[in-house]
């Protein structure tokens, strides 16, 4: 494969993570004091929900870390091993780890719904567990394909 397209998908990967971070710097340190200022009612609601979105940021940025070993593993012809294998393991449960952070948190973002009237802070909170699930779900069928292929060499290579 050429570089240049493993030069594409990082730079993909830095651009995916530097408005999370942005956010998290800017974004949400704003939403809080707002809430802190006016005194309402879902700030607690509101509180929880940051929390979360803090927290998850956490295995965001490492199953983002791990997207961009494996396509420094595929620029050096290390994309059939068993450390691309890992990595794409633990991008399967990052992402698994933020679905659950986010299925705990509905509560919040029901009674953040509820108080504010907004049902569809409720569909952004089921929005994100969706996602994750299916980032999940397709690091798990390629770390699958890939031990797989892994195997099928192993076994070529000792027939040889």
């Amino acid at each position: 494969m050429k570089q240049g397209t493993t030069l594409f998908l990082k730079i993909a990967v830095l651009l995916i993570g530097a408005p999370v971070l942005a956010i998290c710097i800017f974004g949400l340190p704003m939403i809080a004091k707002g809430a802190a200022e006016s005194n309402s009612e879902f700030a607690y609601a509101l509180y929880g929900i940051l929390i979360v979105m803090y927290v998850s940021v956490l295995p965001f940025f490492a199953a983002l870390y791990q997207a961009f070993k494996l396509l420094s593993y595929i620029d050096k012809n290390k994309a059939f091993s068993e450390i691309s294998v890992k990595a794409l393991k633990i991008i399967k449960y990052c992402a698994i780890t933020i679905s659950a952070l986010y299925v705990v948190s509905m509560p919040f973002f029901y009674i953040f719904a509820e108080i504010d009237d907004a049902p569809g802070v409720i569909l952004i909170g089921m929005l994100i567990i969706f996602a994750a699930m299916v980032i999940a779900v397709f690091a798990a069928v390629l770390q699958r394909l890939l031990q797989e292929a892994i195997n099928i060499k192993s076994e070529n290579d000792l027939t040889v």
